[in-house]
């Protein structure tokens, strides 16, 4: 029977999409692979050299992924540009990638986001190992969102935890290496989970398949899981992912390792790296195990929405500007968690268009803060004071980027906050209505530290701040123009996501005992009715644009 009324969904996600001859997303892995074995065995006396190696790995690699954005088929439900071949056939690992609506935005900004920490960021010391470590990190990174297979995806999901080690404990600041090793400790531990499950996986899936395979699509459509089995490997992967993200109270590593990591590893960090926590869950989590999902939703929605409360109450409270800025990301990514577990298209679109946004706007916030210890040679809210009246545009820029992580209708944060709260209400409704006061919270400890930092009389310290460099606002300008762009029009985004969307939508209700509320049509529509004019109650793709530009 589930064989049968999973029939469409299987063909659907199996579909390949249009075909390249050129293997796009294996080259998005093996450019910064190659960039970084360059970097490393470049001369030391050549330092421009190395940097120019660097970066021509770096946008050599995110021009591939603004390709991928642009013969990305818009509408297609499934996976595209998919490359498959055996890689050890008696185990049944192959090399699998595929790209959806799901993880698109994703690869683009982690495309976009290396070159500009590479090109707006000095590590002051090290430049080639630092770079090196850099590239490897995009690859890992890279690779882990392009993977559809379980054996490979864990590969690339281990390999960026190496980088990141070295580039906070090298590179940081004074606790540098008691943050690395807490990041290392912690991480290490959820993917011991993740190792065994996805072994535990494949191998009793072998008995519906007919043979050993780690494929994702093959599991997922092919094995039926008892009750019981599904939710113990469920939590195998959930624990990793929980750790990554990560969500309240596995959340204790990512204060010290935003705070003791370099500007450009906060960036990397903020930007991409957490997001393999959140796309872990819907990519492996719910695709995998949809019965699992549903059964545990009301732990992960507490969870969630108990991050949000956190992270915002925390943030508040503190005197370090960089650490306000890491618990407001807790906050964040908890609503990304409730969109997730709410089960509607609506609220699971918003949940992937915040993952970019949070990427954009808190890595912006990053930078900028970077930019102020560059200057200030202190991150203390107490020892910053009227910065706006002697670098006017420096302070504009981070009143622009600060709104749009507040949520500010207009900017891109409010599309994703929008789409989340409005889907959740709909089948976790009491949790969205707590996760509300989140939002005003945001509000409250973002304005109180801009108020502190840029506003009032500067002293002698603050009186010789740097106004913004050229250089430095032709690296913060892609951000800032994301964020007006996505709050202003982000129906090129939604157009692509949502038909991935409703496929993992549709593919949890016929694998488990969810329902999807009858009122979410009016919010979500299939991606062939888009631009229909019939006259009934069903929205379109334009409904997102307009309520969102609003």
């Amino acid at each position: 029977m589930i064989a049968a009324t999973t029939a469409p969904v299987a063909a659907l996600l199996a579909a390949e999409g249009p075909a390249l001859d050129f293997p796009i997303l294996t080259m998005l892995v093996i450019v910064p692979i190659v960039g970084a074995v360059l970097v490393a065995l470049t001369r030391r006396t050549r330092p421009e050299l190395t940097k120019l190696i660097a970066l021509i790995s770096s946008i050599t690699t995110g021009a591939l992924s603004v390709w991928l954005l642009y013969a990305f088929e818009a509408g297609d439900g499934g996976f595209q540009f998919t490359s498959k071949h055996v890689w050890i056939e008696q185990w049944g690992i192959s090399w699998h990638l595929g790209v959806d609506g799901i993880s698109l935005f994703l690869i683009v900004l982690t495309g976009v986001l290396f070159p500009l920490s590479i090109i707006g960021i000095d590590p002051h010391h090290d430049e080639r190992p630092y770079l090196a470590w850099l590239l490897m990190l995009e690859a890992g990174v890279m690779g882990s969102f392009i993977s559809l297979d379980l054996f490979l995806f864990f590969i690339f999901f281990e390999i960026v935890l190496v980088p990141m080690y070295f580039l906070i404990g090298g590179w940081g600041y004074e606790n540098r290496v008691y943050a690395a090793t807490k990041f290392f400790l912690y991480t290490m531990f959820g993917s011991a989970f993740m190792l065994v499950g996805l072994i535990a996986t494949a191998w009793i899936a072998r008995d519906d398949l007919g043979r050993l395979s780690f494929d994702l699509v093959e599991i997922a459509e092919g094995a039926d899981f008892a009750a019981t089995t599904g939710r113990w490997l469920f939590f195998a992967f959930a624990v990793a992912f929980a750790v990554k993200v990560p969500i309240f109270p596995l959340h204790t590593w990512l204060p010290d390792a935003h705070t003791q990591a370099p500007t450009a590893g906060s960036v990397v960090l903020a930007g991409v790296m957490l997001k393999l926590g959140t796309y872990g869950f819907l990519r492996f989590g719910l695709y995998l195990f949809p019965e699992a999902a549903v059964w545990s939703r009301s732990l992960w929605l507490t969870l969630a929405v108990i991050g949000i409360i956190y992270g915002a109450i925390v943030a508040t409270m503190q005197k370090d500007l960089k650490r306000l800025v890491a618990y407001s990301s807790v906050a964040h990514l908890g609503f990304i968690i409730l969109g997730t577990f709410a089960f509607t298209s609506q609220a699971i679109s918003g949940s992937v268009l915040q993952m970019v946004n949070h990427g954009v706007s808190t890595g912006a916030l990053f930078l900028l803060v970077g930019m102020v210890y560059e200057r200030r040679k202190t991150r203390q809210i107490s020892e910053l004071k009227g910065i706006q009246q002697v670098a006017p545009i420096f302070a504009a820029g981070f009143m622009v980027v600060m709104l749009s992580s507040i949520g500010v209708p207009g900017l891109n944060g409010f599309i994703g906050e929008y789409l989340i709260l409005i889907g959740s209400f709909q089948t976790a409704r009491w949790w969205a209505v707590v996760a509300t006061v989140g939002v005003i919270l945001a509000a409250l400890y973002l304005l109180w530290a801009y108020q502190r930092v840029f506003h009032g009389e500067p002293d002698d310290e603050n009186r010789t701040f740097r106004e913004l460099q050229p250089t430095e606002g032709l690296v913060l300008l892609p951000f800032l123009a994301a964020i007006v762009f996505v709050g202003v029009y982000p129906k090129p985004l939604l157009d692509r996501i949502e038909p991935s969307v409703d496929v993992l939508v549709t593919h949890v209700a016929e694998r488990s005992d969810f329902e999807v509320p009858e009122i979410g049509t009016q919010f979500s529509v299939p991606p062939d009715t888009h631009g229909d004019d019939d006259g009934d109650d069903h929205g379109d793709a334009d409904d997102h644009g307009d309520e969102g530009g609003e």
